[in-house]
């Protein structure tokens, strides 16, 4: 099944409750750092007798949620901002919780008025057509989704923009890009290329698959990937766009397209770039780039082989190593 951003669930019931005429309450955190439980930008729907989303979990998010029926039931639908400090020695705004970070969170109470935008919100998490939203103490929660043609439809908004953006004081405001953070692309459609799509989809990764191969059985039956594409590897370099939220996996049938694969991708700046295959046939894939002119710098950014050393067999073993090691670079200099 072909996965959603995690956000999904939490706007979704927020907008089903909004039509059905009940409160709703939005938590979300607009800050983190350290060994805090909740990071940015995780949220929770609070109705009165339902939720979901995490803000974390533990005695904090049960308080919270308390919190928000609280105030649901009185009315009271002002923002409210509150630190949360996870250490038991700290003088004010200690969580109950001993992970030794910190978070910010915010309750929000959405209205009738708000219904538009989550409904926007929804549709752009299940279409991935992008955008942005934001919360704020001028104007309240405001969406930006993206035009017909990709482009944002608000200046401010633009993709090189931070995917989580927080000013904090009087003047609050939180932004937030919507849809998929980090994108994978697997070069080749085959059985590793179908299991590790199913884990990276329940990881938060949107998956794009490509082939040159049609009528590949595989690859038809890859219902994780959000794009699937039959396409010339001669043509990769324009099909498979640079940028830092970009993970780049080389896995074909043979030798000589991960090579033709390769020379189309080498150099240009992906987060990640890296090939299949045992340590001989990668030694002789970087031997074959150099003798083709790339830069031992260049050559010495592909990694591989990919994944992380558990003695993996299986394609499904080999898949958990791979998102393992991805897992490993999206994380790499997160405050501990």
């Amino acid at each position: 099944m072909l996965s959603l951003p995690r956000d999904t669930p939490v706007w979704a019931l927020a907008a089903a409750s909004l039509r059905a005429g009940a409160s709703v309450a939005l938590l979300c955190v607009v800050r983190s750092h350290g060994s805090s439980p909740g990071r940015q930008g995780f949220k929770m729907c609070v109705t009165a007798t339902t939720v979901t989303g995490s803000i974390g979990g533990g005695i904090m998010e049960h308080k919270w949620v308390e919190l928000a029926r609280q105030r649901l039931l009185a009315g009271d639908g002002a923002p409210l901002l509150r630190p949360q400090i996870h250490r038991r020695e700290a003088p004010t705004d200690r969580s109950g919780m001993m992970c030794s970070g910190e978070q910010e969170v915010l309750l929000f109470g959405l209205t009738a008025a708000d219904l538009p935008a989550v409904a926007a919100i929804v549709a752009a998490l299940e279409s991935g057509s992008g955008g942005a939203l934001e919360l704020s103490a001028a104007a309240g929660l405001q969406v930006q989704v993206a035009e017909t043609d990709g482009a944002s439809a608000f200046a401010h908004f633009e993709s090189h923009a931070p995917f989580y953006d927080y000013q904090p004081g009087p003047a609050w405001c939180y932004r937030e890009q919507l849809g998929f953070r980090d994108h994978v692309t697997v070069v080749g459609g085959g059985h590793v290329s179908l299991a590790l799509s199913r884990v990276l989809a329940a990881l938060e990764f949107a998956v794009t698959v490509l082939d040159d191969r049609p009528d590949l059985p595989t690859l038809a039956a890859n219902d994780a990937a959000r794009h699937r594409r039959v396409i010339d590897y001669e043509a990769l370099a324009a099909a498979v766009p640079p940028g830092p939220p970009r993970y780049v996996l080389v896995m074909t049938v043979c030798f000589r397209t991960d090579a033709v694969a390769l020379r189309q991708l080498l150099g240009r700046p992906y987060r990640y770039l890296g090939v299949l295959g045992s340590a001989a046939k990668v030694a002789e894939l970087r031997r074959g780039l150099l003798a083709d002119g790339f830069s031992a710098e260049a050559v010495a950014g592909l990694r591989g082989p990919i994944g992380l050393p558990i003695a993996s067999q299986t394609p499904e073993e080999i898949a958990i190593s791979i998102a393992a090691e991805l897992i490993q670079v999206r994380h790499a200099g997160a405050a501990p």
